[in-house]
């Protein structure tokens, strides 16, 4: 039993064969994965839906949102829930109500029971996905346990490409006459192969903290908080940034700021305090926020530039944004196998170069051809900058949740996904009103006018992360462990 352990009251694991975590990865991978390409797939089939169920354009928005924000409410307390309940308890709990709650969304007979089944969805994988974490940490010796995260962080990328890909894919296929739903439907096979996995192979014990107990005014002040600030940034583009969303950020800071006076003086924070002893767990949320923000609002923009720029269809943007996946996957692979432990946070700094590279080049290609881009000429472009990125996602992850105990790991996997969720949504947020405000025409020349526009902003925040870099560590604990 770990001294750590022992302080906590946690109760001792026992670490399975090595063949048994590995399984435990899988049952991981697959919840991580459902969990990703849902959060988004559905951007894709927006219009799909629309017309399919004849829902205004505010309702399709919250279709589309619902996920995202019952997704991020849920994360931080879930993951303390972890510690009273069990991990393993959890996380099935999560996998089942994550499969139906799918299942709902491909049967949905309207948008108002749409959203209702997207926000059962995005609350269910919250409880799943920050125990997953946790779970992987408990099964693999120290020595093992590098190459076991070093799909954690790809996944976080390499799905929010691979999701409008698949999207497009299945909404040209239109399997059975599913036209949209399949994009959900598809979760329901690799849930249940999960779920009959996970009752095998998931550890009993988890690196649970038996002592924790839930601080009921914090989960409320963070809750609260977190609403205040999702909502606003969820709708305001679309509503024109009326007084009450600025009104609702306001608050959300003020309810911030009362739920880190509450947990000073509780016995049992939502949140693990010595998380924040971390240089790397600080420094690295912050770059992670600036990371997925710029991240998001690429993503945005090829895809409104493509579709409705230009025209194309859902399953030739997909196709398009194949070289940026290529390139984010082959640069995993590095990063994993060599530079991430050789070279610490210099591969940071080198996969944002490089995504910075890979933005302007993209910038360029679209200010030189215009409306003649196609498929190919845009793909140098969005090879190197799915490389950059590549180079990010592994040792970013080792940073920020590489040394936590396992006791911490529940809260910070949950901290974690937090984080990118919002940045993401205030990557979407900002830039996305950048873009339609520059965009204000609705031609074709305007359209490439603020992709230009917003190309560039994601390169100079690129820039701005790449300076925070320099506040890590050389090396990420987890690299030496």
């Amino acid at each position: 039993m770990s001294i750590n352990q022992r302080a906590s009251g946690a109760p001792p694991v026992t670490t399975p064969p090595l063949r048994t975590a590995w399984l435990v990865l899988v049952v991981v991978v697959l919840a991580d994965v459902m969990d990703l390409i849902d959060s988004s797939v559905a951007n894709l089939a927006g219009p799909a839906i629309r017309a399919d169920l004849g829902a205004g354009q505010v309702t399709v928005q919250w279709v589309l949102s619902a996920y995202t924000a019952a997704f991020a409410l849920g994360l931080v307390t879930s993951g303390r829930l972890g510690d009273l309940l069990g991990r393993r308890r959890l996380f099935l709990l999560g996998m089942t109500g994550f499969t139906l709650a799918s299942l709902a969304c491909g049967l949905a007979p309207g948008a108002v029971f749409l959203i209702v089944a997207r926000t059962l969805q995005g609350l269910f994988g919250s409880v799943m996905i920050p125990q997953g974490l946790a779970l992987v940490k408990v099964v693999f010796p120290p020595k093992h346990l590098r190459r076991a995260l070093a799909p954690v962080g790809p996944l976080m990328g390499l799905t929010m490409v691979g999701g409008p890909i698949l999207a497009g894919w299945l909404l040209h296929l239109d399997l059975f006459g599913s036209q949209w739903r399949s994009i959900f439907l598809i979760n329901v096979p690799f849930g249940l192969a999960a779920l009959a996995l996970g009752h095998r192979v998931l550890p009993r014990r988890g690196g649970e903290d038996r002592t924790a107990r839930l601080d009921l005014t914090g989960v409320g002040l963070l809750t609260a908080a977190s609403a205040l600030l999702i909502v606003p940034l969820i709708q305001g583009r679309d509503l024109g940034w009326p007084a009450w969303t600025y009104g609702m950020l306001a608050g959300s800071v003020v309810l911030l700021a009362l739920f880190v006076a509450s947990q000073r003086r509780t016995d049992h924070p939502v949140i693990t305090p010595s998380l924040f002893r971390k240089r790397g767990f600080v420094v690295g949320l912050v770059v992670v926020a600036g990371f997925y923000a710029s991240l998001s609002a690429f993503v945005l923009v090829v895809n409104l530039l493509l579709q409705q720029g230009l025209g194309w269809s859902p399953l030739r943007t997909g196709l398009t944004l194949i070289p940026w996946a290529l390139g984010t996957a082959v640069a995993v692979l590095l990063a994993g196998a060599v530079l991430a432990e050789k070279l610490g946070r210099a591969s940071l700094r080198l996969g944002l170069s490089v995504a910075v590279v890979g933005l302007l080049s993209l910038w360029w290609t679209v200010a030189r051809l215009g409306a003649d881009v196609t498929v190919w000429t845009l793909a140098p472009a969005l090879l190197v900058t799915g490389f950059g990125s590549g180079l990010v996602f592994v040792p970013l992850v080792d940073f920020v949740i590489g040394d936590a105990t396992p006791e911490e790991v529940g809260t910070g996997a949950g901290l974690l996904n937090a984080v990118q969720q919002f940045a993401g949504a205030l990557g979407v947020a900002a830039l996305g009103t950048v873009f339609f405000a520059r965009a204000g025409s609705g031609s074709v020349s305007s359209y490439l006018g603020a992709a230009e526009l917003v190309f560039g902003i994601a390169a100079a925040l690129n820039v701005v992360t790449l300076l925070l870099v320099g506040l890590l560590p050389r090396h990420a604990q987890s690299a030496h462990g």
